[in-house]
């Protein structure tokens, strides 16, 4: 999952509140008017210590998941009504994540989606975590996926709305983000459809993340999806057009090449 992509925007967005200074905006300004009352929407320090506090947050990025963990610890006790927190437990969830601590990273997104029901990162990271950690023979599969699917969905719905958090961010980086992220919400719906034997559904939905964000992963995840499907012939038409680029990623040649033997073998057996 691309955190850090969104982790440094927010940390842009927390500079961003930290710098801003008041500033009088007359009617031919509109831009700078925009610009002030997104700024206004920002969380803001209440104090120099908050500030300081919330400077060593994002600094410690740089240091780790440890540090960033005892960091937003630290800003979090210390300063209880900070408007700050949900930064702070975006940070945390994605040092857990990174520590391969997946049972902490759960229990930061559902606080922060206590605090922000449309934090589309903490949904989609959520999301993603439930369907990663879901085994086939689960007794609560059903029960864990449909979570999943729901919080999944949210992310796709959220995104389409979701304001800049920063106006630094140009109009183009927040749409690229915000496609990514979609397309990645959707191949994790395509992962779950693949644990429930919806082999339709999990084509249709790697079909939608390729589209949105057009990376070889999801289209191989798509062949894979044709294979189980029974559909054989699609699955090997699509890995012997990503197969015939020289610049593919190793890891999904061989996993194309692992999709092809599949295929090959269910056709020779009929």
């Amino acid at each position: 999952m691309k955190t850090t992509i969104l982790t440094g925007i927010l940390a842009a967005a927390g500079c961003g509140a930290l710098m801003a200074q008041p500033a009088q905006v007359s009617q031919s300004q509109p831009a700078q008017a925009q610009n002030q009352n997104q700024n206004q929407n920002q969380p803001k320090p209440k104090s120099n210590a908050e500030a300081q506090a919330v400077n060593a947050m994002i600094q410690a990025r740089s240091s780790g998941p440890d540090a960033m963990i005892k960091a937003a610890d630290e800003l979090v006790s210390k300063f209880a009504d900070t408007d700050f927190k949900e930064l702070a437990y975006t940070f945390e969830a994605q040092a857990y994540q990174t520590k391969g601590d997946a049972a902490k990273a759960e229990f930061f997104d559902e606080e922060i989606l206590k605090i922000n029901p449309k934090n589309a990162d903490a949904s989609l990271q959520l999301g993603e975590l439930i369907v990663n950690h879901t085994g086939e023979n689960d007794l609560d599969k059903e029960e864990k996926l449909a979570k999943a699917e729901k919080l999944l969905n949210q992310t796709i719905d959220n995104l389409k709305a979701a304001p800049k958090p920063n106006p630094q961010i140009t109009d183009a980086q927040w749409e690229g983000f915000k496609k990514q992220e979609t397309a990645e919400a959707q191949a994790d719906l395509g992962r779950a459809a693949l644990l429930r034997k919806k082999y339709d559904d999990a084509v249709a939905a790697y079909k939608a993340a390729s589209e949105t964000d057009p990376q070889p992963a999801y289209q191989a995840y798509m062949a894979q999806a044709y294979q189980k499907a029974g559909k054989n012939d699609e699955a090997l038409a699509l890995c012997d057009k990503l197969l015939s680029d020289p610049q593919l990623n190793p890891q999904i040649k061989q996993y194309l090449q692992t999709v092809q033997r599949a295929a090959n073998a269910a056709k020779g057996a009929k």
